[in-house]
């Protein structure tokens, strides 16, 4: 049963900078979610309506607060792999609804991958039913372990279909199939986004990836935990810079054929991304190795030459910006603000 936390009246407000909601009204699944509640805010800011859908179940009702008090904002709290409501009428659809750290989608395998099947056709039929145009946020999981690098997206992948990352993997790459399927059968509008690893404001701390992991192990005193080598690699963009990449994608004029790639091609070694967060934080934590869990990726590296070429984007904010800023927002989450170095030394 969904639950409405907030009443929209259409076609009223007038948003943050005064203007009217002339953009349309856009749905995002998934919305009190790390990258949903950015992107929530950053539509309203350009002037749309939005409704946030989101069963709670990893995201926050905090990451809302600032955005209730918007008028053209609504909440729903429903969960996407039981069927909307029929009179939601939207114009375009974001689908960021899923868990994306393998200790949240792991918890639950099964309903993770309900929730990109069953949720990305209850998605889909929704936006059949209004022709709206839909966004989906598939993942770079979709190329597994991969033996190509960097990763264009014409690669398709290395997966392991039946570990205990395949709920995830296998989810996504099943929802990019039915997105394409849809369009094709359809003619419905799709746009589809491979993210890759993306970090900052937002995040939670028991977040599970690596950037949060490191930062509140430092900020706490603690070990840094580094699952085997470190000398795997990864490639970390900034929350504003993905959001920026979601928005060139959905408003491009020509729908691309394909997923497209979105993510910083800057590559660093966790060893790396480990020391960093630590000459950052000014912290005294040592750096201790683990055993590396099954199917986790030696290399992950976008080739972002279409993003470049066709939607004239690609990231800004460098990984030293990046992590300032999540430092700081980690900081005022654990401690209350207190200064970075004396948190870290206590």
């Amino acid at each position: 049963m969904s639950k409405v936390i907030k009443v929209l009246k259409p076609g009223v407000g007038t948003g943050r900078r005064g203007g009217s909601f002339n953009r349309g009204r856009a749905l995002v699944a998934g919305g009190a979610g790390f990258l949903g509640s950015h992107l929530c805010e950053r539509l309203l800011r350009d002037g749309y309506e939005v409704i946030a859908v989101d069963n709670f179940h990893t995201g926050k009702r905090y990451n809302l607060n600032v955005l209730q008090r918007d008028p053209g904002f609504l909440c729903i709290e429903h969960d996407i792999i039981d069927p909307l409501p029929r009179d939601l009428p939207v114009d375009e659809i974001y689908n960021l609804a899923c868990p994306a750290s393998p200790p949240h989608y792991q918890a639950d395998p099964i309903h993770t991958f309900k929730t990109s099947v069953l949720g990305s056709m209850n998605l889909l039929e929704l936006a059949r039913r209004h022709n709206a145009k839909i966004f989906q946020a598939s993942t770079s999981e979709v190329y597994g372990d991969p033996l190509v690098h960097p990763q264009p997206e014409g690669y398709f992948g290395n997966v392991n279909t039946h570990g205990p990352r395949s709920c995830y993997d296998e989810g996504k790459r099943s929802a990019e199939t039915l997105f394409f399927d849809y369009s094709r059968t359809y003619g419905i509008d799709v746009r589809v986004a491979r993210i890759f690893n993306t970090y900052g404001r937002r995040m939670q701390p028991d977040d599970g990836r690596v950037v949060s992991n490191f930062i509140v192990q430092a900020l706490r005193g603690e070990d840094l935990t580094v699952y085997g080598s470190g000398l795997q690699t990864r490639s970390f963009c900034y929350a504003d810079d993905l959001i920026q990449g979601f928005i060139r994608l959905m408003n491009a004029p020509n729908a691309p054929a394909h997923p497209v790639n979105l993510g910083n091609p800057v590559e660093f070694t966790v060893m790396e991304l480990a020391r960093l967060v630590i000459d950052y934080t000014n912290s005294r934590s040592r750096i201790v190795h683990r055993p590396l869990p099954v199917d986790d990726p030696r290399q992950r590296k976008p080739d972002i030459s279409f993003a470049r070429q066709n939607l004239g984007w690609e990231p800004q904010v460098s990984l030293s910006q990046g992590l300032a800023h999540t430092v700081e927002y980690f900081d005022a989450l654990l401690y209350g603000s207190r200064p970075v170095k004396e948190a870290a030394m206590s």
